[in-house]
């Protein structure tokens, strides 16, 4: 019986060695899994990006500016001329804090009376905008009450000395932190992703599995016709999700819809081709269907937690940010949410949309390569 039992065990462990590559995923998911809930998965924001519009410039200002530059809540990014051009990088998310000191700041000061200093919110990713929110009150208070004790101190501590700095704060887009506002358009770039690959994968290696394959390519039909007859209809199935999500995201839940619906679905659709060459990379490296879904969802993971789909950006270390750089649905999500919540205009995008169209060309090259050869 032992030498029976301990035959079965040989031969389950002589199986699970010929399908190496299944082995090295399922070894490595729980690192990448390790990994990413330990660094990625975290609310603890730092190092907002934070544009400055300072038309006082004096050495005042310039304390208020060391204050909050000595939190590291912020980082200090932009020193802009405008309120205009403090909007543009607000719109186009590359701040995500404005400051805005008036020119009489230091005047104010000097005589006793009260400077209130503008704070502008992107309010887009609610996390981000109440961390933000609370940190530019509290370094304002800290900062009042230190001008506060040097003038007790000049008055020689008498009489009541009105509050000299008065921070304003105002949230832009999304005033009330609403987080069904941050998550519907996330959960758009998700099921447009996971639609695509999965199905795509899965139909390729299924045919294959079922040997239906092989009757396809001894028909007329072309390689490329191939390709496009099988993905075709997965496509047009992710579209209609995303219609699906819209709606119901606006009819349950309010999120707005203020950019243009057209540009929504056309930047909605380039977005799906990365989903669909990644669907077809992997049927050309698998074999069979439970070998396809552990691949795709190799790809699933970091896309989930490194693409600010549920943890920002900012709350990450610097190597995982950088990582996240190379990941279709970081830029998608940047799109969608600027569409439907700020209302953009395509000027705004324009660096992220150019993103997608190198990555679906990228992408689905060299799975088109991958998949013909696997066909040859």
């Amino acid at each position: 019986m032992t030498s029976r039992l301990f035959s079965l065990i040989r031969k389950e462990f002589i199986q699970i060695l010929r399908d190496p590559r299944t082995l090295a995923l399922v070894i490595i998911m729980p690192v990448m899994q390790l990994l990413l809930l330990g660094y990625a998965a975290t609310n603890d924001v730092r190092n907002v990006p934070l544009a400055v519009f300072d038309q006082d410039r004096s050495s005042a200002s310039r304390r208020l500016l060391d204050a909050y530059r000595a939190a590291d809540y912020f980082a200090i990014a932009f020193d802009v001329n405008s309120e205009d051009e403090l909007r543009t990088l607000i719109d186009n998310g590359t701040a995500r804090v404005g400051m805005i000191i008036p020119p009489d700041y230091s005047e104010q000061l000097a005589g006793n009376g009260s400077a209130q200093v503008a704070f502008v919110l992107d309010g887009s990713d609610p996390t981000v905008g109440a961390t933000a929110l609370s940190a530019a009150s509290l370094i304002g208070q800290q900062q009042a009450t230190e001008v506060q004790l040097v003038r007790l101190a000049q008055a020689g501590g008498g009489g009541a000395i009105a509050l000299p700095i008065e921070v304003r704060t105002q949230v832009w887009y999304n005033p009330d932190l609403v987080s069904a506002y941050f998550m519907v358009p996330g959960v758009i770039g998700m099921i447009l992703f996971s639609i695509t690959a999965i199905l795509t994968a899965n139909s390729i290696v299924r045919e294959r599995e079922r040997g239906t394959i092989e009757q396809l390519i001894v028909t007329p039909i072309r390689s490329w016709e191939l390709v496009v007859g099988k993905l075709t209809p997965y496509t047009l199935l992710a579209l209609f999700n995303t219609l699906e999500v819209l709606a119901l995201g606006s009819l349950l839940f309010g999120v707005p819809i203020r950019g243009s619906l057209l540009m929504i679905i056309l930047i909605s659709g380039l977005f799906v081709i990365s989903g669909l060459g990644i669907g077809l990379f992997v049927s050309a490296i698998a074999n069979t269907q439970q070998e396809a879904m552990l691949t795709v969802f190799m790809t699933l993971l970091p896309s989930i937690f490194l693409s600010g789909f549920f943890f920002p950006l900012q709350a990450m270390p610097q190597v995982l940010q950088w990582v996240s750089l190379g990941i279709p649905l970081r830029y998608y999500l940047v799109v969608i949410r600027s569409l439907l919540i700020k209302g953009v205009g395509f000027e705004a995008i324009r660096s992220d949309v150019i993103a997608l169209v190198i990555f679906g060309v990228v992408i689905m090259t060299l799975a088109a390569l991958r998949f013909r050869k696997r066909l040859d």
